[in-house]
């Protein structure tokens, strides 16, 4: 459990307190490291809570909360609102300890002994993150109309277990549901958003475990191998997160905006070829170019069981593969997809030959087989990518291609002579996202 492992890495450990309550860098602990990691950690003691209120907050019964101040973990000030938003943190991070088997009274006398501090968590960063509402899931299903099974969906997709219809909404959660509540009253069906809701939360998970895993390798294993405990390190690491955790936001949004732009265009070009053909006015093009998609099959699976130096390792083989492959065929590969490649060739039949040979080499450059989906036809180019209907075919027809399979549309065999290549005709298939039936045919070596 992840607070175990968290919890034993300060056991024997010494932690040097400053004048303010954080970790004096100016030690020979800290000699050789940046500046900006020897000053003491910024402070934002605020919020002003009452016993009551700080307990409905983090989660925690008001005894429980007495409990931690008899033990010094949280400290209470004089007046009415004597608790800080970071007391709240101190005390769910603590009350998560305890559940995951760390004995509370062994918190606390490392507390008190100075071996362990949790003054980080007053940090201006950590307001990033919400707590613990009044109103119960049951509650906040009959005031917005949304069933319990979609409310419970959002928390899964924030990373947290299933709660109960009597558990308490996360503050976060507020900020998603104007957007649900709006679209299923536009018409979305509740099922597809709660679809759409965990595959948000899937691909944010995987960006918030990378994002998670530098920190780990550019930030606390140098403060380490520079001589800091681990509670001087995450002291230390707190400092760099302060000037790092304003800037997070922006950056990933940037990056959003980007990838939603090149999606609503598609749509977009996707919308306007398919208006012009109804209408008879999609002019056909006598040497149409060529998309190809290429994907290492069970990619997955195989990071999952090898680890990332090796799915890194993959992805650069692959790529020294691609390269001298497509540009000798006069192919250009546009975009790379972690387990695959998107290519652009000008001349269908180079987009043939290109995916047989990769089909052959990248079984002896110990790489999982690959599946490619082809196929030609105009082709919109903006800011150095390609959008339209061609660019979705293709990448369902790799989608559709088994292991070891080279498929191509019927518009990629009407112009490929090449003697060296043969086709089997494999029927009219439904492809997920193509209007259409799309007619496939299996590209080979001729014998």
């Amino acid at each position: 459990m992840a607070s175990g492992r968290f919890a034993h890495r300060f056991q024997g450990r010494s932690a040097v307190r400053g004048s303010n309550g954080g970790v004096d860098l100016n030690t020979g602990l800290g000699q050789g490291l940046p500046e900006s990691l020897r000053q003491p950690l910024p402070w934002q003691v605020v919020g002003g809570f009452t016993r009551e209120e700080l307990a409905q907050r983090a989660g925690v019964s008001v005894d429980y909360l007495d409990r931690l101040v008899e033990l010094r973990i949280v400290s209470s000030d004089e007046g009415d609102s004597p608790f800080s938003d970071g007391d709240v943190r101190r005390a769910r991070f603590v009350h998560g300890l305890e559940q995951g088997g760390v004995p509370l009274e062994a918190v606390g006398s490392a507390v008190r002994s100075g071996d362990l501090s949790f003054a980080f968590f007053d940090a201006s960063y950590w307001d990033r993150f919400g707590g613990l509402a009044a109103k119960t899931y049951r509650e906040l299903s009959a005031e917005t109309g949304l069933s319990l099974d979609l409310l419970q969906v959002i928390r899964e997709s924030m990373g947290f277990a299933r709660p109960g219809p009597d558990d308490r909404v996360r503050e976060d959660e507020f900020a998603v549901l104007p957007l649900v509540r709006t679209l299923i009253a536009a018409g979305a069906d509740p099922l597809a958003m709660e679809r759409h809701v965990r595959v948000w939360g899937e691909s944010v998970r995987r960006i918030a475990e990378a994002d998670g895993n530098f920190y780990l390798t550019q930030i606390e294993v140098p403060l380490l191998r520079a001589g800091l405990s681990w509670s001087e390190m995450l002291q230390a690491g707190s400092e760099a997160t302060v000037m790092i955790a304003p800037l997070l936001d922006p950056a990933l949004l940037s990056v959003y905006h980007a990838q939603s732009e090149h999606t609503w265009m598609a749509n977009v070009v996707e919308a306007v070829e398919a208006t012009l053909e109804k209408a008879g006015l999609h002019r056909s093009i006598s040497h149409p170019p060529a998309m190809c998609f290429l994907d290492l099959s069970g990619y997955t699976r195989l990071t999952e069981e090898r680890g990332d130096e090796a799915a890194a390792e993959m992805s650069a083989t692959l790529g020294r593969l691609v390269q001298r492959s497509s540009h000798g065929r006069g192919g250009r590969p546009v975009k790379w997809l972690g387990d695959g490649v998107m290519v652009y060739f000008r001349e269908p039949a180079a987009a043939v030959l290109f995916a047989l040979e990769m089909r052959e080499d990248i079984p002896p450059a110990n790489l999982p087989p690959a599946h490619v989906g082809i196929d030609a036809g105009p082709l919109i180019f903006q800011d150095g990518d390609y959008f339209g209907r061609t660019v979705n075919t293709a990448a369902r027809i790799a989608a559709y291609a088994n292991a070891g399979q080279v498929l191509v549309s019927g518009d990629v065999l009407e112009v490929t002579t090449d003697p060296g290549v043969e086709f089997v005709d494999i029927g009219s298939v439904e492809l997920k996202g193509v209007s259409r039936p799309v007619r496939l045919h299996e590209a080979r070596r001729t014998s």
